[in-house]
């Protein structure tokens, strides 16, 4: 009996992302408030931004 192998594809930037959304959904859960903050959520995705004026969406 042959065995067929399919080929492996990994796309690193979409494995990247889904484990930031684990961690940002971990870090979620574990929040007393209702939101994350943006400082928060900078933390979490280990990202330093000189944020000076904050845009009205955000």
């Amino acid at each position: 009996m042959a065995l067929l192998r399919t080929p492996t594809v990994h796309d690193h930037v979409a494995l990247a992302e889904i484990e930031l959304c684990g961690e940002l959904m971990i870090a979620a859960s574990a929040a007393d408030g209702e939101r994350l903050s943006p400082d928060r959520i900078d933390e979490v995705l280990k990202v330093r931004a000189d944020r000076g004026e904050r845009s009205p969406c955000r």
